[in-house]
């Protein structure tokens, strides 16, 4: 188990963003729609290696609920549905440190498949 954990998980009014305080001081501001195209969820990720979707079109999502998972996660929902993704403290903490070279290798992905951060 990590020694770090969210203090706090604040939503933003608009609620395209969440902001993790973590116990040691550090904080995090996430955007809806980094989380929900980073999602851990087998939705995203796929079952196995090389099975990873590239999800078009989330621009303009927003949470929509924040549910604890017992003392190590968060399942964050989205308002197109998808609330499968259960996110650890760690994967929240990675994000945060992360999550700007994580997301530009997913415009690089989206950019590949011909495909856009704008719904259709």
């Amino acid at each position: 188990m990590s020694d770090v954990w969210p203090s706090e998980l604040k939503v933003s009014k608009d609620r395209r963003q969440l902001t993790v305080t973590f116990n040691d001081g550090t904080s995090a501001v996430l955007a809806a729609e980094m989380l929900r195209v980073l999602s851990p969820s087998a939705e995203v990720q796929g079952h196995g290696p090389g099975q990873k979707v590239t999800v078009p079109g989330k621009r303009l999502v927003a949470i929509s609920a924040v549910v604890p998972t017992g003392n190590y996660a968060v399942r964050i929902g989205f308002d197109d549905g998808h609330d499968t993704g259960i996110f650890t403290w760690s994967y929240l903490r990675e994000l945060g440190m992360t999550g700007a070279e994580k997301f530009a290798e997913y415009e690089c992905e989206l950019a590949e498949k011909g495909l856009s951060r704008d719904s259709r």
